[in-house]
């Protein structure tokens, strides 16, 4: 190990040994080789097993915070000679990576593989404790998406692919009326468990894509209908279109810009759907258009804005 080991397990030098170990479990809990097949993790947790071997020992911990020792546990050249110490009983560094027959230590590993160290404790990366995949058992890793769905597969449910990080896809099926913001749960999607450990799961957080015409509060679903000046007046029956496919509303007569009217049953999952009515003007008025409505107003002409502090 070089360096300082309190930087090696990112503790300051005051820590206690109850910290000190907590800082070790924690870096072996996710840069153990058997977890962590990264180079660097790999050489993050022999610098952090030799800085726990070194530091775990109130003596020696002692003899390297008074100069006596340095990071590796050998005596500064001044007082001993390097093959002195490295011959001398006791020296922890003759060991792999700081935990062989270390009963402290059966208990960290224990966490990681699901069982307490055999012969002497855990032996690190001797081949024969791990000989067996069934001697431990680590639970897959989990894996967590961002969905984005359109609004119409939001609202019926459908089908839909993701990518997943070792570069494979996986079917998903989107249930019906799902919201904007929902976790969906994959239940054993997610990455391969070691040993006997089971698959983790998948996780996917859905956003749904806003739509053109439609709006949704709940599982209530709001439309804008735009209606011609003459079904305004006359009123009738015109095509909606609603989640399900177009139907017939009826106009009544008189109908103004801002009614709203409401379709039962017709919203997501048994919600309603609300329409508001929008007349709209022709792009350009025609001339018989025009001189219908002269006439029309000079008999029949009304204020709407009468009673408001519009109209005075």
């Amino acid at each position: 190990m070089a360096g300082d080991p309190y930087e090696a397990l990112g503790v300051a030098k005051t820590a206690s040994d109850a910290e000190i170990k907590k800082a070790y479990r924690k870096i072996a809990k996710s840069d153990h080789p058997d977890l962590n097949p990264d180079p660097s993790a790999t050489a993050r947790f022999k610098a952090a097993s030799a800085a726990y071997d070194l530091l775990k020992d109130a003596e020696q911990r002692r003899r390297f915070d008074a100069g006596e020792i340095d990071a590796q546990g050998q005596e500064r050249p001044q007082r001993h000679s390097y093959r002195e110490h490295a011959e001398a009983a006791g020296n922890p560094y003759a060991r792999s990576y700081g935990f062989d027959g270390d009963p402290d230590l059966s208990g960290v590993f224990s966490d990681l593989f699901g069982r307490r160290g055999g012969r002497g404790g855990f032996s690190g990366f001797q081949q024969e404790e791990f000989s067996d995949p069934r001697d431990f058992h680590v639970r897959g890793q989990d894996y967590r998406f961002n969905l984005e769905i359109d609004f119409m597969t939001a609202a019926n449910g459908g089908k839909t692919r993701i990518t997943l990080p070792d570069g494979g896809d996986l079917g998903v099926t989107i249930p019906k009326g799902v919201r904007d913001g929902q976790t969906i749960r994959l239940k054993g999607k997610g990455g391969k468990g070691i040993g006997g450990g089971g698959p983790g799961d998948a996780y996917l957080t859905v956003s749904i894509a806003p739509h053109p015409e439609f709006t949704r509060d709940g599982n209530d679903v709001f439309l804008t209908l735009p209606i011609s000046i003459d079904e305004a007046i006359l009123g009738g029956k015109v095509p909606v279109p609603t989640i399900d496919g177009p139907v017939n509303l009826t106009i009544p007569k008189g109908a103004s810009s801002g009614r709203k009217l409401r379709l039962r049953g017709r919203g997501i999952n048994g919600g309603d759907q609300h329409v508001e009515l929008k007349v709209v003007m022709p792009a350009k008025p025609d001339e018989a258009l025009e001189a219908f409505m002269e006439e029309w107003r000079k008999d029949h002409g009304y204020d709407p804005r009468a009673g408001t502090k519009a109209g005075g």
